[in-house]
This record gives C-alpha cells, sequence and structure tokens, in this order.
C-alpha cells in the first residue's frame, strides 16, 4: 500500500538517502533538478507522489524540454528516474513507473554541453573584484576555481590546514566521514601548485574576511561562511552572482532594464541568460590551461580528469587554435 507523501517531502527524503554516498557537488545538481520537478507538480497540482504515473511524467518530459538542451534535458531526467525509482523503493510510487521514463536519444556530439566562461571575461571579473571586493569570500572562490580548474566540491572540502602558504600549495583530500568527499575518491588526492598572487589573495581572506567557524566535525573550512563550512547551493550562487555582466561591468548585454531584471537577486542570478555555473567555469579554466600550452596529461592530472573527457567535455578552443599550437611545434621539423 502507498503512504502519502508530497513532492517536497519527497524529494527531501531522497537527498538525505543520497547525501552521504555522493559528492556534495552531485548532491546539489540533484537537488537543483528537483526543484524543477516540484515547480511542476505544483503548477500540475499534483500533491500526492501516489499519483505520479507514467502519463504525468510524460508531461513533465513535455514541459521541460522546450526550455533546455538536449543534453541538460537528458541529465534532469536521469535524475528524475533515480528519484523516482528511490520513491517505489519507499512505497511513495507505484512500482514500475521509474522505467517508464524515456530518456532522449542522443547523436554524435550531442551529449557535450558547449557552454564556459571565456578567459576574457574571467579577466574583467578578476579585475572588478582586485578594485571592488578584494579578498572577499566570492573573489576567493571565484580565483581559486580559475585558476586550478578543481571542482566545487573538492574547494568546498579544502580546509585552513589543507593551503600551505610556503609552498604555495593546496591539498585535496577524500574526507568521506566528515562530509566532504571527493567525486572520485581517494585515487584523486593531490597537492594543487597555485601561483604567488593566489597565495597572497588567501592569506589576505584569512586575514581580513575569514569567520574562523569550524562546521560540524570540528574541522576549520578554508571557504567558511558565518554558519561553518559553505553549502554548495551557496556556492553556486555566489559565481551565478559574480559572472552576471551587470554585476561586474554595470551593463546588461541584453537590453533588459536593470531595475526590473528577474536575474538581478542573488537568489535568482542564474536566470541571466550569461551568467555560469562553476562547472562552466572549471571548462572555461581547462580551456584556458590547454591555450596556454599545458600539456594534456599535466591540466588532467591537476583537475582530476582522464585524457578522453578532458578533450570532449572541457577543452573548447576551435580547430583553428589547436591547428596555431600544433604550428608552433612544429615549425622547426
Amino acid at each position: 500500500m502507498l503512504e502519502p507523501t508530497a513532492p517536497r517531502e519527497a524529494v527531501e527524503n531522497y537527498i538525505d538517502d543520497i547525501k552521504h554516498e555522493l559528492a556534495a557537488t552531485t548532491v546539489a545538481n540533484h537537488r537543483y533538478r528537483l526543484e524543477q520537478f516540484i515547480q511542476w507538480s505544483d503548477e500540475a497540482g499534483i500533491d500526492d507522489m501516489n499519483s505520479i504515473t507514467g502519463r504525468k511524467l510524460q508531461e513533465f518530459k513535455t514541459w521541460k524540454q522546450g526550455t533546455v538542451a538536449k543534453v541538460t534535458l537528458k541529465n534532469h531526467l536521469s535524475t528524475l528516474r533515480q528519484f523516482i525509482e528511490f520513491c517505489e523503493d519507499t512505497n511513495t510510487v507505484s512500482t514500475g513507473v521509474g522505467r517508464k521514463i524515456r530518456l532522449p536519444t542522443m547523436q554524435l556530439g550531442e551529449d557535450v554541453n558547449d557552454t564556459f566562461l571565456m578567459a576574457k571575461e574571467a579577466d574583467r571579473i578578476l579585475d572588478y573584484c582586485e578594485k571592488y571586493e578584494y579578498a572577499t569570500l566570492r573573489h576567493t572562490v571565484f580565483h581559486i576555481l580559475w585558476h586550478t580548474g578543481m571542482r566545487s566540491g573538492a574547494l568546498r572540502g579544502l580546509d585552513v590546514s589543507d593551503f600551505d602558504s610556503h609552498n604555495g600549495l593546496l591539498s585535496i583530500r577524500h574526507r568521506p566521514e566528515s562530509d566532504t568527499p571527493l567525486k572520485n575518491k581517494q585515487r584523486t588526492e593531490r597537492d594543487v601548485v597555485i601561483a604567488d598572487e593566489l597565495v597572497t589573495l588567501i592569506e589576505d581572506h584569512l586575514d581580513m574576511h575569514h569567520p574562523y567557524v569550524d562546521d560540524d566535525h570540528g574541522r576549520t573550512p578554508l571557504i567558511g561562511t558565518r554558519a561553518g563550512r559553505m553549502e554548495q547551493t551557496t556556492l553556486q550562487r555566489n559565481i551565478y552572482t559574480l559572472t552576471r555582466p551587470c554585476h561586474y561591468t554595470n551593463e546588461c548585454p541584453h537590453d533588459r532594464d536593470m531595475q526590473e531584471c528577474e536575474a538581478t537577486s542573488y537568489n535568482t542570478a542564474s536566470k541571466c541568460p550569461t551568467s555560469v555555473s562553476p562547472h562552466a567555469l572549471r571548462k572555461g579554466a581547462v580551456t584556458e590551461h590547454r591555450k596556454q600550452d599545458v600539456p594534456k596529461e599535466i591540466a588532467s592530472e591537476r583537475m582530476d580528469m582522464s585524457g578522453d573527457v578532458l578533450d570532449k567535455h572541457y577543452d573548447k578552443r576551435t580547430e583553428r587554435e589547436k591547428a596555431e599550437l600544433r604550428k608552433e611545434y612544429l615549425d622547426d621539423i
């Protein structure tokens, strides 16, 4: 017999179930995608998961597919399928409904999201931060992500003790027992070399703005808030906010009225067509490393990804840019 459960309650139950098994970034992505399902449920008048059927899920797919790219839709539906299967296991949805979710078929190249932050925009953002938000949490987060290309989940898991200012290193470690696992676990633990400029910025952040509040496990996070360790959603919102052009240029490239635009608040910055996620920032960082002639093997180790994944999903150089770099190597042959 099914247990009556509201969509939001079911989502919270699902998040509670996965949050100790998956990296914080993955959990945050699942939460974000399922918020879309909750929004649709509200609009469709669905207040009990017991009423979810294959037909209802097809209606959600139709509602969603006109607003996002095909690869994004596939990711949303994959998460939804996992959630519905969890609901089946907890007697919230009838058995077999999850299997009725049909994922879109991807053609060659369609499973690649081409959104990334360009280096010239990153430079403008850093210039803005140097003048107006120096060593703030947002400035520090952005600079670390751009300079290192690390995942936001890895950044979130850093402690103050992981910062070696003398040697210019950030030590990335897998700590699942205290809620900061790495996506690829122990095999991707590493020390990341950082430039003197970033060392100084982190030192200044620690001196000027860091709250020095421990998290629930008694650890002092490098990226800390007055509540302890920064939540993944908070990190994402800070990046979306900082990468809105109106934030760092005071101009809107989309000719919107900034007094009326829905994307100008901290909580809705992701609705700006030009703001980007931490993942898109990471892709931009990888691309810039490759443009600056950092070998693929070095970039892949530094940023924790295989060479094949780097080529397919992260290296956004044009074919002309790749050819020009090859030419520099081959001129004397």
